[in-house]
């Protein structure tokens, strides 16, 4: 189980601080040397999230549920996804308001995927 909570664990770090970096990126000034460095640290945090999901993804298998995990695996990419379409599109001055509905819609999709899955948290 060590292995199981470690991978779960540095996924949802992973995600967080990715998601937290994203919304620091979309909020600078556009054409400055921190939104640029920030923007790919943002990348970095997207592949550590996509590496940490397949980890997840493969070990769901053994839970018979590889359907359900294949549904959040896609949600997270296409989440993964808008946040790159709002920086890139955002930094060339075009409009970005329904990526950034896609964004909220993929993201709250794939959290509600994730912790109703067994590798997930129990809130309730």
């Amino acid at each position: 189980m060590g292995f199981l909570s470690d991978t779960t664990h540095f996924h949802i770090f992973t995600w967080v601080v990715g998601v937290i970096v994203f919304l620091v990126a979309a909020v600078m000034a556009n054409g400055t040397k921190g939104k640029k460095i920030t923007h790919m640290i943002a990348r970095l945090f997207y592949v550590l999230i996509l590496i940490s999901g397949v980890a997840l993804f493969i070990k769901g298998m053994d839970y018979g549920r590889g359907a359900e995990y294949g549904i959040k695996f896609l949600l997270g990419l296409l989440t993964i996804g808008m946040m790159e379409m709002v920086l890139v599109r955002s930094t060339k001055g075009k409009p970005v308001t329904m990526f950034w509905i896609l964004f909220f819609v993929f993201f709250f999709a794939t959290m509600f995927f994730g912790f109703k899955l067994p590798m997930g948290f129990e809130f309730f």
